[in-house]
């Protein structure tokens, strides 16, 4: 599942119409929402997932997924001292900070806890700087990644939220940022389910209060300005069958924290109780051994380079058939994880979904007799 998302086209699977009318999604109270199957990499229903909106504290996910790539990469070390700038102790006062002080050298990973439990802006440009030098050097690097990531519409101009004309995302590309977070990041992610954090001596709650109303939410971030309103991106994860399955929603734009809480649990719940998510073919597992002309192996595996998930209205599971679809006839070279068909998976006569088909392994063109002995196959063909 590793960088599920590192192109939302890619493999980006779709229920079609006929199905998704079946169920009507729920009456969401906010601008713009989308619920992701970050399983399956499926939307599963939105309203408005491209229009631009202002992100507020949602930056602050970018921060932390930069910072975690450093401490990954060995860049920055958790018990690692930082010292604090003027600059990141004079923002803004009325915002939500972690009371660093610049008298005060603090930990790497306090500063971690800081912006993601208590949202502070102090700790977000302190992090800034310890990655990059400076918040500006930071913000190119936040910009660069949201472009590797296919954030088509995003724009970053700080590492904390606070209003700027250019800071703007939509529910789409922070749906696609968040199951970065949760796949390139696992270990780090689990600070986002830590309910409150103490620095210099004061105790502040988490404000994702789905916390502490459903055990199945384990992130991820709330924002809130007088221009985008009330917002929270929530994930969670529960049973599905043998194995969890996990949930991504991104609720923007409500009139108060209450409503966010409530339309999130509301999308969340919806999303778990009328969906299944179903492993369909392991990455690697041949779903097929089609003749190759021409080639130095008569035979070539054809499958998927991943595991292959999809998510459907409960009861359909059990309904689905595959239809391979292939590009015969198959003349060698053949180059790996070259597309070679389509996998239709058919319910009722009628397709649910298309799944590209790759070869997974390399056959190389024969010698020129067996090419020539080929040639004359197909031609009597």
């Amino acid at each position: 599942m590793k960088k599920l998302l590192a192109a939302l086209a890619a493999f980006t699977f779709s229920v079609s119409a006929a199905f998704a009318q079946a169920l009507p999604p729920p009456n969401i109270a906010a601008k713009s929402w989308l619920l992701l199957d970050a399983t399956s990499g499926q939307v599963l229903a939105s309203q408005d997932p491209t229009m631009r909106i202002e992100p507020a504290s949602l930056v602050k996910i970018m921060t932390a997924y930069l910072a975690f790539s450093a401490l990954k990469e060995k860049r920055l070390d958790p018990e690692q001292m930082v010292n604090v700038s003027v600059r990141a102790w004079k923002v803004d006062a009325s915002s939500s900070k972690m009371f660093i002080d610049p008298a005060t050298p603090v930990k790497v990973i306090d500063l971690l806890y800081g912006l993601i439990v208590q949202s502070g802006n102090d700790a977000a440009v302190a992090l800034a700087e310890a990655v990059a030098g400076t918040e500006d050097a930071f913000v190119v690097l936040m910009n660069r990644e949201a472009e590797r990531m296919g954030m088509k519409n995003t724009r970053f101009a700080n590492a904390h939220g606070l209003p700027s004309p250019e800071n703007y995302s939509t529910a789409q590309d922070l749906s696609i940022l968040t199951s970065h977070m949760v796949n390139d990041h696992p270990d780090y992610y689990k600070i986002y389910s830590t309910k409150e954090f103490t620095y210099n001596k004061i105790k502040q709650p988490n404000r994702n209060r789905l916390l502490w109303l459903d055990p199945t939410v384990d992130g991820m971030k709330t924002g809130h300005t007088s221009a985008a309103g009330y917002c929270l991106i929530s994930t969670a994860k529960r049973s599905n069958g043998n194995n969890d399955r996990r949930l991504i929603s991104v609720v923007l734009g409500t009139v108060s924290d209450q409503v966010r809480t409530q339309e999130s649990q509301k999308l969340l719940n919806w999303g778990f109780q009328n969906f299944d998510t179903v492993k369909l073919y392991a990455k690697g597992q041949p779903v097929a051994t089609p003749e190759v002309w021409k080639g130095s192996q008569n035979q070539v595996k054809i499958g998927f380079t991943r595991d292959i998930y999809v998510t459907v209205p409960k009861g359909v599971a059990e309904k689905m058939k595959p239809v391979l679809e292939r590009k015969d006839p198959l003349v060698a070279p053949v180059a790996q994880n070259s597309k070679v068909g389509i996998m239709k998976m058919m319910v009722d006569g009628k397709p649910l979904t298309e799944l590209p088909v790759v070869a997974l392994e390399q056959i190389n063109e024969a010698s020129i007799f067996g090419r020539a002995w080929d040639s004359m196959r197909l031609w009597m063909k």
